[in-house]
């Protein structure tokens, strides 16, 4: 017979906080989606969100290599019939930069309800300037 105890994991959620100033889209996109995830810690596992807070600053400033400033297209659709829309990058880099790193690294993260938890703690500010500072974050290097 089952005892009927359960366990519970109490996780502690640390603040990090990367500069993309200069820094490679991809290579930003994927440091945060494992902060997220929280699969930098030896407890991670699947089904648990044990992430940690990601802070990204200068989101306007991010890199894009090759092309992609000109050939990269962003979709999304209004819902009505023939409601398509396309944009390239170089467009929503000018109309709202943060999109281009949120969006990036919302692609990385579950589809699930517990990856949109972990966007929820994603915090993407296009200047250097944030309002977290009294979470002491972390600053981290992303090569």
């Amino acid at each position: 017979m089952a005892t009927g105890r359960t366990t519970t994991v109490k996780t502690e959620r640390q603040w990090h906080i990367i500069d993309a100033d200069g820094k490679v889209l991809g290579r930003v996109a994927t440091e945060a989606a494992r902060l997220l995830q929280g699969k930098h810690k030896a407890t991670w596992s699947p089904f648990l969100d044990q992430g940690d807070h990601v802070i990204v600053v200068n989101a306007a400033r991010v890199r894009l290599t090759g092309q992609k400033e000109e050939q990269k297209l962003y979709r999304y659709h209004s819902g009505y019939e023939g409601g398509l829309r396309e944009e390239r990058a170089k467009i929503v880099r000018q109309k709202d930069p943060g999109r281009l790193v949120e969006e990036a690294i919302r692609g990385m993260l579950p589809k699930t309800k517990m990856g949109s938890a972990m966007y929820r703690k994603l915090k993407v500010y296009k200047r250097g300037d944030h309002p977290h500072a009294a979470q002491k974050p972390a600053s981290l290097e992303v090569a």
